[in-house]
């Protein structure tokens, strides 16, 4: 019976690696050379020990602490024990990510979508389906594992050995495999994808915090998070290898759970039942923009508190920039002298830039959610009644449009909130406020590509999260990696005035303006004119 439950699990995970065999190998690559080329623009930045040694004093700080991780190895900061303190915690966390989404995917979407209904009248067993997506994750964090570490050791860095590159490369398998395991369970527990995403986002937040709050004030706290478990392996300093043991040890526990509640439960059932609706629905619902605005309404809150928080952190540590940057080539690189701006408002400019990428996500999650409306044949019953196609992609790009610029205000809310109580010398409101509102043009951009790929080839809607992380790229990293201009200036982001340090320059906003306009336009006319695609 135990072989029946299980029955052509090798067939289905053949066809999951078929059907991500785009996404997996793009997830591998990316996060495997970025950790590559970070690695090497450290020991090009950083050429002797008095150099780094300078650094390590920054890290010190409580907040710094606070957002990359206890600092191991500060007292001789080697690039390996460098690499490990800022890296892994954020390279973990995009792992962590790329596993929900994928486990998601093939499990609470495709039970959402009727696929594991139809798998299931086929000689398949019940837990088949769980069980291949848990093996292809497993089996992809391995590989990721292997890659990294080997890669790493290949650089011939000589504080990064062997032994610390296979344990940095099985510290990001591990909080994979770890986060595989809790998807896999909140994808039994809860009654929908969106359900399973937001529970698992939400472990994954605790996670940092818990450790954040630990890493600063009690050491217990951070050994209740996941990620303090992978970050207590001390790569390349101690190479303790029982941490990850331990997060395995927990995410098998967690995937035999999740195999068991996956026997016991019926299909598209929930063991966390749903909130009973309103009888009848308000009178706001009786409108397309109503209507898209609910169905977003748990995920664009989450992002409004995250923003908030994400510029408050920032704010945190603009006490200590000034010492922070004293003798650093690596903001030297990063940022060009100017006179009569103190180096902490250099700074803001660069920051600015960043956070508005980051504000970017939403809006473009926001206008691309009518893609996936589409694709699940939920606007064919709208557009059957009273509504144009028109209104129906107006509502999306209004809650997009709208939802950018909240994103980016409370950002900058927090920045300055959080950012002028640490500092001597406050910034006034709005001279960051208009530094972060200046970046709407190079947003309205990403929204109206959006726009114009949902009205040209909606298949295709997916390359605006390439152009975007290529934007982040180059502009984040483009003066550290010295990267050509040309590469900078294909980012809307590169054109925007440098705000409070650089003068604003209205013809580029125009002109910016203008570009999006018009990829709005043709986005319009082309969506009234196309095929509705199921």
């Amino acid at each position: 019976m135990s072989k029946q439950l299980y029955k052509n699990t090798r067939i289905l995970s053949g066809l999951i690696v078929r059907r991500d065999r785009v996404r997996i190998p793009v997830w591998l690559v990316s996060l495997t050379a970025l950790t590559i080329i970070v690695a090497a623009a450290f020991t090009d930045l950083y050429k002797n020990e008095g150099e780094r040694q300078a650094i390590a004093e920054t890290m010190k700080n409580p907040a710094m602490t606070a957002m990359v991780g206890q600092g191991y190895g500060l007292e001789n900061y080697t690039n390996g024990a460098m690499m490990a303190h800022q890296m892994l915690l954020f390279t973990a966390m995009a792992v962590a990510i790329m596993c929900i989404l994928l486990v998601v995917r093939h499990t609470r979407a495709d039970e959402e979508d009727g696929r594991i209904e139809i798998i299931r009248s086929l000689p398949a067993g019940r837990l088949a389906n769980l069980h291949s997506t848990i093996l292809v994750l497993f089996g992809t964090n391995v590989l990721l594992a292997l890659t990294v570490g080997f890669g790493l050791n290949a650089l011939g860095i000589e504080s990064m050995d062997l032994e610390g590159s296979l344990l940095y490369g099985a510290a990001l398998g591990a909080s994979g495999i770890i986060f595989t395991a809790i998807t896999a369970l909140f994808a039994q527990l809860s009654e929908s994808s969106r359900g399973t995403i937001g529970f698992s986002i939400a472990i994954l937040l605790i996670a940092y915090l818990l450790r954040a709050i630990g890493d600063i004030s009690n050491e217990a706290l951070s050994w209740l998070s996941p990620l303090g478990w992978i970050l207590g392996s001390e790569v390349y300093v101690n190479n303790y290898w029982w941490p990850i043991i331990l997060t395995v040890g927990v995410a098998v526990i967690l995937v035999i759970l999740s195999l068991y509640l996956n026997a016991i439960r019926d299909l598209e059932a929930g063991f966390l039942r749903a909130k009973t609706g309103r009888e009848n629905a308000s009178p706001f619902l009786l409108s397309p923009f109503g209507l898209a605005l609910r169905l977003q309404r748990t995920g664009l809150i989450a992002w409004a508190l995250g923003t908030f928080i994400l510029g408050a952190s920032y704010g945190s540590v603009l006490g200590d920039l000034e010492s922070f940057f004293a003798g650093n080539d690596m903001m030297e690189n990063l940022l060009l002298p100017v006179e009569g701006f103190s180096l902490t408002e250099q700074f803001l400019t660069m920051l600015m830039s960043v956070i508005s990428m980051i504000c970017t996500i939403p809006p473009v999650m926001a206008m691309l959610k009518l893609k996936g409306e589409e694709s699940k044949n939920r606007t064919e019953h709208l557009l059957s009644r009273a509504v144009s196609r028109i209104r129906m992609i107006g509502s999306y790009f209004a809650i997009s449009v709208v939802c950018g610029f909240i994103m980016l205000s409370l950002a900058a809310i927090g920045l300055v909130a959080v950012g002028n109580s640490v500092m001597e010398e406050g910034i006034a409101f709005g001279r960051l406020y208009s530094a972060a509102m200046v970046y709407l043009p190079a947003m309205w951009i990403m929204i109206g590509l959006a726009v114009l790929l949902i009205g040209v080839a909606p298949e295709l809607s997916g390359l605006v999260w390439a152009y975007l992380a290529y934007s982040f790229f180059v502009v984040y990293l483009g003066g550290l990696l010295q990267l050509p201009e040309w590469m900078s200036a294909l980012s809307p982001y590169d054109h925007i005035p440098k705000l409070p340090v650089e003068e604003i320059d209205y013809m580029k906003l125009f002109l910016l303006a203008i570009i999006a306009i018009v990829l709005i336009a043709v986005g319009f006319i082309q969506y009234k004119k196309r095929d509705i695609q199921g």
